[in-house]
């Protein structure tokens, strides 16, 4: 998806996988160790059919943390990010729907 390093972890929900990575908002320079502990996240993500590739157009759904959205923590981000997965599957997300997945047959 958007950021191939990232370190993604799936989630299943409703027959679809939830796939999310909590992402630093900005990296912590390695000279000081000490600033890793005040980092603060964010998150990519994306909802697919399982087995589906994310990198072929119409196969995914994906989403991010709005704006200047973070989280004190990488499992605060996760956290955040499988709620608005799971609203996009049970179709409450106000702007994203699995409908095209559906109805596409991906």
């Amino acid at each position: 998806m958007a950021d191939d390093t990232a370190a993604w972890q799936t989630v299943a929900y409703e027959g679809f996988e939830i796939h999310v990575s909590p992402v630093p908002t900005s990296p912590p320079d390695p000279a000081h160790a000490q600033d890793a502990r005040e980092s603060r996240y964010t998150y990519l993500g994306y909802v697919c059919h399982p087995g589906a590739d994310p990198h072929i157009p119409g196969h995914s759904v994906p989403f991010h943390a709005d704006g200047e959205e973070s989280f004190a923590s990488q499992d605060e981000a996760l956290y955040e990010a499988v709620h608005v997965g799971r609203s996009i599957v049970d179709g409450t997300h106000p702007d994203l729907t699995v409908l095209p997945l559906v109805t596409g047959g991906v």
